[in-house]
């Protein structure tokens, strides 16, 4: 089988394990009564095997979709879109329903290793804002479904740094060193450093590459946390009091503490897509757009924002949210900014240049 070069990046890589279900207890705020189940408990060969990301899908809803429609779940998490593509490519796990971020679908696509979906069995995709739908990498959304959206941005702890930061070229000063976390992803990293230089995200040539080396190797011996999964602990803990993370994770700190502050970064910053999936070799396609549909409907897609405030694609689950939810400026950027954010496509064979260039100037 051809396998298309971001998976061969993919098997080149390192296959780390799954890490555990990471429970979530949720609760509805809006006071309605929940949305009525059959109280069924799991069916016998009603089944339905996920992988995603980490701290993306609340414990409490997949319990709740198991006692509606007696399917029942096993998740297992991944924490970079290359581990879910090697474990796949792998064999491992027989997954029925995956999580890729927008370059990967593409990439999956173009290698015809995703179902086609069954449109009359989600009803529901017409909750998703048409701003989140018909992207070129899925036109038509033929093979996936937004589950939730987001950003890349810069939070301060505003009680240990006093300077105006405005841009990445803020964050990676000599004055902040060991001071710093961002996410552990190559590819972001590479894309802060085209940022800044001008260069747009996916023009990753060699060449731009060459160009951008000189900056993050200035860039990355200040960092003292890497971090992809969880970067908000670092800050939260006073480990880190500048970071570059994800929107849902600098959420999460303004809320909590008000002395954390969001800047989307002045060079700019790209739009996430992360989606639902159902491989080729998927056994319980119809269980996986039951799930996908489930998702899709507003009470549910509520409770994800409340366990994990992203941006919420979908336009009637956010007439259940609060207006302090809404008004979180990290979950939801104003459409001027996301109207100019750039989406990651599949760079081919470029990517494994990516993680070189960003492994060997870290081990400097």
């Amino acid at each position: 089988m051809k396998i298309h070069h971001v998976l061969q990046f993919a098997l080149a890589a390192l296959v780390l394990s799954g890490c555990g279900k990471s429970p979530v207890t949720t609760e509805s705020k809006t006071g309605e009564a929940p949305h009525p189940g059959t109280g069924q408990e799991a069916v016998p060969g009603k089944k339905l095997n996920i992988f995603c990301w980490s701290e993306y899908i609340p414990q409490s809803l997949i319990n709740q979709f198991t006692k509606e429609t007696g399917i029942e779940v096993s998740v297992e998490n991944f924490s970079s879109n290359e581990e879910m593509l090697a474990k796949l490519l792998a064999g491992g796990g027989n997954y029925d329903l995956v999580q890729p971020s927008e370059y990967v679908v593409g990439a999956l696509i173009k290698d015809n290793l995703l179902r086609p979906l069954n449109r009359t069995n989600l009803p529901n995709l017409k909750n998703i804002s048409p701003q989140f739908l018909d992207r070129p990498f899925d036109p038509g959304n033929k093979f996936s479904v937004p589950f939730m959206a987001g950003t890349v941005g810069i939070v301060v702890n505003t009680d240990l740094i006093k300077d105006d930061i405005r841009g990445f070229a803020d964050v990676f000063q000599d004055k902040h060193k060991q001071n710093i976390v961002i996410l552990d992803d190559a590819r972001e990293i590479v894309t802060w450093g085209f940022l800044t230089q001008g260069i747009p995200i996916n023009q990753v040539t060699d060449e731009n590459l060459a160009k951008v080396k000189p900056l993050l190797a200035k860039w990355l011996p200040l960092v003292k946390v890497f971090d992809s999964d969880s970067p908000k602990t670092a800050l939260r803990n006073g480990d880190a009091a500048i970071g570059v993370v994800w929107g849902g994770e600098a959420a999460i700190l303004l809320h909590e503490d008000p002395k954390f502050q969001w800047i989307l970064p002045s060079e700019g910053t790209h739009l996430i897509i992360d989606s639902l999936a159902i491989p080729r070799t998927a056994k319980n396609a119809e269980n996986a757009e039951a799930f996908m549909n489930f998702i899709l409907r507003p009470d549910v897609s509520e409770q994800i924002s409340d366990a994990f405030p992203y941006l919420n694609p979908n336009l009637a689950a956010r007439k259940l949210l609060t207006d302090g939810q809404l008004a979180n400026p990290a979950s939801f950027p104003p459409d001027a900014d996301i109207a100019k954010m750039q989406i990651r496509e599949d760079i081919g064979q470029q990517a494994s240049k990516v993680d070189e260039l960003v492994t060997a100037l870290r081990v400097q």
